[in-house]
């Protein structure tokens, strides 16, 4: 028989064991939602978007677009320090990966929040600039490209709704200014260069105010409609997995 003094030593051994188990951090799940932490700590929880309405959704939108957008960060094309030291290390194929990743996120999106002062009279000229356009400054309606429901369409057009209003107020002051491209011809930099800043506030608080529709996935193509114009046509998005010039191999 072993001594009371072998069996004290044993159970206090174990109870060290399993203290120090207990103390033993997990290891990380090898999924893509663990990898992909530092885009959630700026862009919220699964990116479902970031509480100071500078960060946007990135759960739903097309894969396409998400990819194209990692793109232009990596080449220049959009400017932000923090996201291009991000992406820098990682190859074309990893980010179309994370573009899968987020796209795949179906999640219900909040209430539209917008609270801005603005007119009766200048959210009915918001309305019909994103329903209609204007044709005597030659801008298609926004629902041309961006869908009836204004959703998106895929692979490569966002959608419009959901979006903070001060996010949408920066986006369309990039490109009002330049700051923010696209491929060439950049035909969301020549349409908002035509819309005077009243115009635009006009646009984003609209949107900004209006609740998703039932079915919040991008549309498969855009609505039929007479073709842009020659002057409007807009630079070809590479699809999802292709490498376009320019981009890490």
């Amino acid at each position: 028989m072993k001594s009371k003094a072998y069996r004290a030593m044993v159970t206090t051994c174990c109870g060290l064991g399993l203290a120090a188990a207990a103390q033993t951090p997990a290891r990380f799940a090898d999924n893509m939602a663990e990898r992909t932490r530092a885009c959630t700590a700026c862009h919220g929880d699964q990116g479902r978007a970031g509480p100071d309405g500078y960060y946007p959704r990135l759960a739903g939108k097309p894969a396409g677009y998400l990819h194209n957008q990692l793109r232009n960060f990596a080449q220049g094309r959009r400017h932000y320090d923090l996201m291009t030291r991000l992406i820098d290390p990682l190859s074309d194929d990893y980010l179309g990966e994370m573009a899968r990743y987020f796209s795949s996120l179906q999640l219900p999106y909040p209430r539209p929040t917008a609270a801005n002062t603005i007119t009766a009279e200048r959210l009915a000229r918001g309305q019909l600039l994103v329903t209609q356009g204007d044709a005597a400054r030659g801008l298609p309606a926004c629902i041309q490209c961006h869908g009836a429901r204004l959703t998106g369409v895929q692979p490569n057009v966002p959608g419009l709704l959901g979006l903070p209003l001060d996010y949408l107020n920066a986006q369309l002051g990039a490109w009002q200014t330049g700051q923010r491209k696209a491929h060439a011809p950049d035909c969301m930099a020549r349409v908002i260069q035509r819309v005077p800043s009243d115009d635009l506030i006009a646009i984003s608080s609209w949107l900004a105010r209006q609740p998703l529709p039932a079915d919040t996935h991008p549309a498969a193509q855009a609505p039929q409609s007479p073709p842009l114009p020659e002057s409007l046509r807009c630079g070809s998005a590479p699809e999802l997995g292709q490498t376009s010039a320019g981009a890490k191999p």
